[in-house]
């Protein structure tokens, strides 16, 4: 078994955390559910913010990893399809758009698929991430829609001995 807790980065002023989202992660950090094998971050500078004061908050010195493949290089049409939608919420982001939140959600899915790769058994890793990428990875791995993640929330994806897929909503 493997789990992987995949959170949102908490309130940002543009690429970095914002006095709130400071607070927030410090906060936030008091939930976590320690020991992690791997930290992970987007590498967006408010991801990689986030999940230090996470990783120092626990106790660790691990070095935290960056997967730019946990976000997409689609922001923009991201937020197209948020407009079209008029919600953030990913069930109706893929009425508005399937074939683009189809294709973004197998890429999430298989960048999510290397962090569980990386764990050895019995392994968590601790990943910050942003929305609604998050949501489409989940979707793309487990074919489970979550609801749209507020700042700091999360998911804990459990990866059964027998290669199935548990989710549960983490705050």
């Amino acid at each position: 078994m493997k789990t992987v807790e995949l959170r949102r980065h908490t309130d940002n002023d543009s690429d970095q955390l914002s006095d709130e989202g400071v607070r927030q992660a410090r906060e936030v950090a008091t939930r976590l559910s320690p020991p992690y094998n791997l930290y992970v971050s987007t590498g967006a500078g408010r991801a990689t913010q986030t999940m230090k004061i996470w990783r120092d908050a626990v106790g660790d010195n691990e070095p935290i990893q960056e997967e730019p493949s946990l976000r997409s290089d689609n922001e923009d049409r991201w937020k197209e399809t948020y407009r079209k939608a008029d919600s953030s919420e990913l069930a109706r982001m893929r009425e508005a758009d399937p074939d683009f939140v189809r294709e973004e959600s197998a890429s999430l899915a298989d960048a999510l698929r290397g962090v569980f790769e990386r764990l050895p058994d019995n392994g968590a890793a601790l990943v910050c991430g942003h929305s609604p990428t998050n949501e489409a990875a989940v979707f793309g791995l487990t074919g489970e829609i979550i609801g749209a993640l507020d700042k700091g929330a999360g998911v804990r994806i459990t990866q059964e001995d027998s290669g199935g897929y548990r989710v549960q909503t983490v705050d």
